[in-house]
């Protein structure tokens, strides 16, 4: 049901040109090994362009998680980076941000991961891990501290979704795919 890949192609009405999107979905337990290992779960390999090639970036994510981007997505982050004038402090700012931490990932021959300790301080990994893949990323959670963020949904989660979701001028969809 939800382990096949979504590839699938935008129309940019402005830009005139295709964009390759893959959506990951789910949400996956695991548990760290002695040696900072995880094993990618199959459902969600399954998922990963083969683009990819078992290979990944990992960096500092947002509200203490880890995000694991496959190495197609993450070529495709930068180069929209690359764009970015660095003569503008803010730019700097944000591309060294971005970018603190982030460390190449390959899986070996047993589909696993090796996490680099700096990041799994970071984000306060010691043992059980939540995977939770949308979009075309992975987050990398402290069970406890992912536990306790969905938990936490919030009372106007209505107002929310109209917020963010229901003012979008169709005409401009998906002409700034982040």
């Amino acid at each position: 049901m939800w382990g096949n890949v979504e590839d699938f192609c935008i129309y940019l009405q402005s830009k005139k040109r295709e964009v390759p999107t893959t959506n990951l979905i789910g949400e996956f337990e695991c548990r760290l090994d002695e040696k900072s290992r995880i094993i990618l779960p199959a459902a969600l390999k399954k998922q990963i362009s083969p683009e990819a090639h078992d290979k990944f970036v990992i960096n500092r994510g947002f509200e203490g998680c880890l995000v694991l981007y496959p190495q197609n997505v993450w070529d495709e982050t930068i180069a929209k980076m690359n764009k970015l004038n660095l003569f503008v402090k803010d730019h700097r700012k944000f591309v060294r941000a971005f970018n603190n931490g982030a460390t190449p990932l390959s899986l070996d021959n047993q589909n696993r991961l090796l996490l680099p300790k700096p990041l799994l301080d970071y984000a306060s990994i010691d043992k059980d891990i939540v995977l939770f893949a949308y979009s075309d990323r992975i987050e990398v959670w402290n069970k406890k501290t992912y536990m306790d963020l969905v938990s936490n949904e919030p009372d106007d989660f209505a107002q929310l979704a109209e917020k963010v979701m229901g003012n979008s001028n169709t005409s401009n969809a998906g002409d700034d795919i982040s």
